[in-house]
């Protein structure tokens, strides 16, 4: 276990919030419409990515690779980011946030699971109550953009309408439905612009255009060499 930081609102101000942290969850194939979440699984396969064992699927990662770091170290340049909103338990609540499931996409042609744990995961420094957006859940929006060559281009986005509502995958993957305290749940992530690809920066945001706000973040990715 491992605490974390974050910033919320309490009535209207910047509140520091620090949460324990002892487990971390990375759902994968969360669409709620089969043919783009079946996109994704192609962009995969093309790239070697055998497909999943079922759909959705929860991948344990170490929490400690969880990072709010303003970059990270990954080996050679197979890797690639991936924006997601993120779920946290804490005390019978639960609060969103953002972040990006980086994974070694070399290794992931042989082995998901191993993948997930070859790079820390990005996470955003604020949270939300979930109860203050889940009414209009449907309406929210995950963004990234890469910086590739020089130039920032928009990676990915969607609005979180396209993935498993919040409460069949917490039911699908958690006993009783119930996230546990400790626990951040990476929640699924659409298919790139233009085809998955490595990036030397990678930004990302949830966008709330009802409550007009945003949760920012983005890291630089330093390679290093890979001498055999």
């Amino acid at each position: 276990m491992f605490d974390l930081t974050f910033t919320i609102e309490d009535n209207g101000a910047p509140t520091p919030l620090t949460l324990p942290i002892d487990q971390a969850v990375i759902a994968g194939w969360t669409g709620r419409d089969p043919i783009a979440r079946d996109k994704h699984i192609a962009e995969l396969e093309a790239i070697g990515i055998a497909r999943p064992a079922s759909t959705p699927i929860y991948y344990r990662v170490a929490a400690r690779r969880l990072t709010m770091a303003d970059s990270i170290e990954v080996c050679g340049t197979d890797s690639s980011g991936e924006v997601e909103f993120v779920l946290i338990g804490w005390q019978g609540r639960i609060f969103v946030g953002c972040g990006s499931d980086h994974t070694d996409r070399k290794v992931e042609s042989y082995s998901v699971t191993v993948s997930k744990q070859m790079c820390d995961k990005s996470i955003a420094p604020e949270l939300w109550e979930l109860e203050d957006v889940i009414d209009h859940w449907d309406q929210m929006i995950l963004r990234s953009f890469a910086w590739i060559e020089g130039k920032r281009v928009l990676y990915q986005e969607g609005a979180l309408d396209a993935m498993l509502p919040v409460k069949e995958l917490l039911a699908r993957g958690f006993k009783d439905g119930k996230l546990p305290d400790g626990c951040a749940m990476y929640g699924g992530t659409f298919a790139a612009k233009g085809g998955i690809r490595p990036a030397d920066r990678f930004e990302y945001e949830l966008e709330d255009p009802v409550l007009k706000r945003f949760i920012c973040h983005g890291y630089d990715v330093i390679a290093l060499p890979v001498l055999g």
